[in-house]
């Protein structure tokens, strides 16, 4: 049986991440095991926005660290061929008088204390920045230059490309069926190919986290969630110079970005589609759907009054009661850490999450305090529950 220092289970954007964070922290013997390809999974289908806007605090700092790696990755991974595929276009975000007007307000003051530019835009100028759209009824703007989109199938595979070249060892293909445990602790994993041993495994599994709890009993309170995305072609274009967009008045909560540099990329920051078993194809998207978000962008966007759709896709997320992640070590099975739950904000964390659960499980300090994270939230109910009520934009 061979012996590994950490195994890390899942090849998407967070488990890449994790297994180039462990080297990079001194970890000579790191195994990650993937059922299919490297960032084929739920990685594939972000839709990539990059912001640190959240009403979460503790997630506005894990977002803040991980823009700085977006930011320089290259240079982060020491590979000048790496890239993000980023676009820094900004970041819009606005609420009419109402309920969501306060918390957004106290949102972007937490930002700036934070210590992150954040500007607070009249009407005119956020048309000035964003012209195809109308804010005739905007209440706050809030602007987020650092910010914008990038590619998580690029991110996922630099991560693998830099992790290798620290010496990790990424098998594709190979399922993880079980954890093996002896003496109340993990000693490795039983895979598709046989077993490996280890004492410390890392779980990014993502929408098929489920398995956590067939595997321990522990109960793993996260659901797969299936979101749709359109990419509409409308008269006036969405340029890559325009910033990314989240209307806190609609009744979608929707966002929105450029596409391709022309078409806008548009879906909802709701709740989605409850999968009863985990499954990332391609779901279908009814028109019913497409006439919903169509007519939210229209009073938006005008213009797109007229837009045709372009193109749609599906994209699960794997969703915890509070929409924010599990992180950390599961106190009743020493050896086990995990990352799951990120409920569609796995790909703008995934560099600091990386890290930080690299730290934990080698044993070190934080950089992030990833306490208010642990499982025991649920049971305790210090939940982590955005101002702007359930969604991805916590």
């Amino acid at each position: 049986m061979e012996s590994f220092d950490a195994i890390v289970i899942g090849a998407g954007v967070i488990g890449c991440s994790v297994a180039y964070h462990l080297a990079r922290l001194g970890s000579k013997k790191v195994l990650v095991l993937e059922r299919t390809q490297i960032g084929a999974g739920t990685s594939a289908q972000s839709s990539g926005i990059l912001r640190t806007h959240y009403s979460v605090i503790e997630n506005v700092r894990l977002a803040q660290a991980s823009w700085a790696v977006f930011d320089d990755f290259a240079n982060y991974l020491a590979d000048e061929q790496a890239s993000a595929g980023l676009v820094k276009c900004g970041y819009l975000i606005a609420a009419p008088e109402g309920p969501k007007l306060a918390p957004l307000r106290a949102a972007l003051q937490a930002q700036r204390e934070q210590g992150i530019t954040v500007h607070y835009l009249g009407r005119e100028e956020a048309r000035e920045r964003l012209p195809i759209a109308r804010f005739d009824d905007a209440a706050l703007i809030g602007h987020e230059p650092q910010a914008g989109f990038a590619d998580a199938y690029l991110v996922a595979t630099s991560f693998a490309r830099a992790a290798r070249r620290l010496g990790v060892k990424i098998d594709e293909g190979v399922a993880v069926e079980q954890l093996l445990i002896a003496d109340g602790k993990v000693v490795g994993v039983q895979t598709s190919q046989g077993a490996v041993r280890a004492g410390t495994v890392i779980s990014t599994q993502n929408i098929w986290s489920r398995e956590i709890e067939r595997w321990t009993g522990i109960a793993c309170p996260v659901v797969a969630e299936r979101h749709s995305v359109l990419a509409l072609e409308g008269p006036e274009a969405y340029t890559f110079r325009m910033p990314v967009y989240k209307d806190l008045g609609s009744p979608g909560m929707f966002y929105c970005r450029s596409y391709g540099g022309s078409q806008m990329l548009v879906s909802e920051g709701i709740r989605g589609q409850i999968l009863a078993q985990p499954d990332n194809e391609q779901g279908e998207i009814g028109m019913d759907y497409m006439v919903e978000v169509g007519a939210q962008v229209a009073e938006r966007f005008p213009s797109y009054a007229t837009a045709g759709v372009a193109s749609s896709w599906t994209g699960v997320y794997d969703v915890t009661p509070d929409w924010n992640p599990v992180l950390g070590r599961l106190p009743e099975l020493p050896g086990l850490v995990v990352g799951y739950g990120f409920s569609g904000h796995g790909f703008k964390l995934s560099p600091a999450v990386g890290r930080l659960l690299a730290q934990c499980a080698l044993g070190l300090a934080t950089d992030v305090d990833i306490a208010p994270y642990a499982l025991e939230r649920f049971r305790t109910g210090g939940l982590l529950i955005g101002q702007y009520g359930l969604g991805a934009v916590s």
